[in-house]
């Protein structure tokens, strides 16, 4: 995928699991990061580093 001249390498297998999901860049006091907002994810941790489809 590539858009606004950034483009995303996903494999096939996350492919479906990332469907409909937005990245964007957070820049806040504690830090920078790639934030991902996945509609199909059921539950994540509260770091947001992973999450349950």
């Amino acid at each position: 995928l590539r858009k606004n001249g950034i483009e995303v390498l996903i494999d096939s297998v996350s492919l479906q699991y990332m469907s409909g999901s937005q990245i964007d860049f957070v820049d806040d006091l504690i830090g920078q990061a790639f934030q991902i907002n996945n509609p199909n994810a059921v539950a994540g941790c509260g770091c947001g580093t992973s999450f349950t489809i």
